[in-house]
């Protein structure tokens, strides 16, 4: 009997339907929150730049870049061939495009050396942008950026190295770096048996004939960014702990003693190296007075807590607007995802939270760029900046984990795979509320505030009052924090900063976003009617408006 079989139709069984087309290219500038912050905070001169640079982030050369680099891990040189010790980190030259562009588009210490008020803000508003594509290398441009308000303590140093570090130009490899046409700066301060509490450390400094040249002996436990020109590092010196500034080449060209011992195997952040360094009779040069360390680095570290919040600001944008074009494009139950009542309440709510960020994080910036300026607003800008900055780092980098979930359950089991790119942006997500201290860290930095610098508390609530009688919700959260603050205590200490969030980030949406925003934040984050995770905006809030206000396209 014939087989039927061979007359059999060819299988259809691999095509594909009913799958989203890639999501590049797209505009990652296409964030209405984020270009009103803009023009509001003074940078509305930087608009096209940030257009060009937002469809470069979305582009698929820029995409690739950022998927290379991750998978494609740094890898740790301690000797060459003949056993010289080298202590050198290899990039994938995915990296290295990477960096280049955010070198080159000032998003590392150029605006130091831009007199245009607005200057601090459009670099905030482009790594917005270019955070769409690898968070790692923001690192060491954060870094850059903000050891230049640090170096200052030292005149005479800034002079050599601040027109280096403020150059648009990247220039990779060990060099002496006044050979270079631009330098990149990293910082160490904690150390194994102290994390946090630097006043711990164990790593010393001793004089040389020389002065202001000392010699240290130590190790660091978490230095990132290994192969940047310079360090800024925390050491006990005879007179305290102080601040140092260390080159990885010494001016006659010769290699200073920077022994990596191993780079961290880490949960997340996998493009950028992190590193044990030991000093050996490493040279370094005193920044600012002996015993005085804390206080000069704590400028680099309050430059590097807005950089924690605008990356955690950066990723919930990316992830949502990833769900936001998945859900456009699928179909189940007979419908698109983006028209099934319940995904639309989850992406609603997590727009609210992304614009709230966004928002937050360019006001943080706008304080920044004040407070370095020399007009009336400076003084109550930098007390301002002194506290929200605390408060953003503490609030927003913690919504970041809660966030990047739900954004990658948008896409369901598609969005647990590797290749999406949403696993790596979940992974990047919790480093960014350790980074520069944990959130009780924070917290508590926020109570130092309050009890040491008391223009700080009425800075915060100026910036509230600014919005009083607009909505009843956000009156009655500010009289509460009122209140909370002559109870202020550090096992309270959690309770009172998310107050203090919200109440912020409140007030700044009822001033500047549309009312469906404004109102269905207040009625949840402050009002009570939301429930323990993202998706419950109640039943009156205006979805159709907050969903068209935030998804590109």
């Amino acid at each position: 009997m014939a087989s039927t079989l061979a007359h059999a139709p060819s299988s259809s069984t691999h095509t594909v339907t009913n799958q989203p087309p890639p999501l590049t290219p797209y505009d990652a500038s296409d964030d209405a929150a984020l270009l009103e912050g803009l023009r509001r905070e003074g940078a509305g001169w930087a608009e096209p730049d940030l257009r060009r640079l937002g469809a470069l982030a979305g582009g698929e050369e820029a995409q690739e870049w950022a998927e290379q680099a991750n998978r494609y891990e740094p890898e740790l040189r301690t000797h060459d061939r003949y056993g010289n010790r080298i202590d050198e980190v290899e990039f994938h030259p995915s990296w290295h495009h990477l960096m280049r562009t955010a070198v080159a588009e000032g998003l590392a210490g150029a605006p130091w050396a831009d007199d245009r008020p607005g200057a601090h803000v459009a670099r905030i508003a482009g790594a917005l942008v270019w955070g769409h594509t690898d968070a790692g290398h923001g690192c060491p441009t954060s870094m850059t950026y903000a050891a230049v308000p640090a170096l200052r303590a030292q005149p005479d140093l800034a002079a050599v190295y601040e027109p280096l570090l403020t150059s648009r130009v990247y220039e990779p490899g060990l060099r002496p770096p006044a050979g270079k046409r631009g330098l990149l700066a990293g910082m160490g301060m904690t150390e194994k048996q102290g994390g946090s509490d630097v006043r711990t450390n164990t790593t010393t400094a001793t004089p040389t004939a020389e002065p202001g040249v000392y010699t240290l002996r130590g190790h660091k436990w978490f230095t990132s960014a290994p192969m940047c020109d310079v360090f800024l590092v925390l050491a006990q010196a005879p007179g305290g702990l102080s601040c140092f500034l260390v080159p990885r080449v010494l001016p006659d060209g010769s290699r200073n003693t920077f022994r990596i011992q191993r780079l961290k195997d880490k949960l997340g952040n996998r493009s950028n190296a992190s590193s044990e360094p030991e000093f050996d009779n490493t040279v370094a040069w005193l920044v600012g007075p002996e015993g005085r360390g804390v206080k000069t680095i704590i400028e680099m570290v309050n430059c590097t807590r807005l950089d924690c919040v605008m990356m955690s600001a950066a990723l919930m944008r990316r992830t949502l607007v990833e769900a936001g074009h998945h859900v456009r494009h699928r179909v189940a139950f007979g419908a698109p995802l983006i028209d099934q009542p319940l995904m639309r309440n989850v992406l609603a709510d997590l727009a609210l939270e992304s614009e709230a960020a966004t928002t937050l994080t360019l006001r943080l910036a706008g304080a920044a760029d004040r407070a370095v300026r020399a007009d009336g607003d400076r003084e109550s800008e930098a007390a301002f900046r002194r506290i929200a900055t605390a408060v953003g780092k503490f609030w927003v980098t913690k919504r970041g984990p809660a966030f990047t979930a739900e954004a990658l359950e948008c896409l369901g089991g598609n969005g647990y795979v590797e290749d999406s790119g949403m696993p790596r942006h979940y992974r990047e997500a919790p480093l960014l509320s350790i980074w520069e201290g944990s959130g009780n860290v924070n917290a508590l930095d926020v109570l130092r505030a309050l009890s040491r610098e008391p223009a700080t508390a009425e800075a915060l609530f100026a910036e509230l009052d600014a919005a009083r009688g607009a909505d009843a919700r956000l009156d009655a959260a500010a009289a509460r924090l009122r209140a909370g603050l002559g109870e202020a205590s550090p096992v309270g200490a959690r309770r009172l900063v998310e107050l203090m969030a919200l109440t912020l980030q409140a007030s700044l949406l009822v001033r500047y976003a549309p009312p469906a925003v404004a109102d269905a934040f207040c009625a949840t984050r402050l009002g009570g009617d939301w429930g323990h995770s993202f998706g419950t905006l109640p039943a009156g809030a205006d979805l159709d408006a907050i969903l068209e206000r935030s998804l590109p396209g």
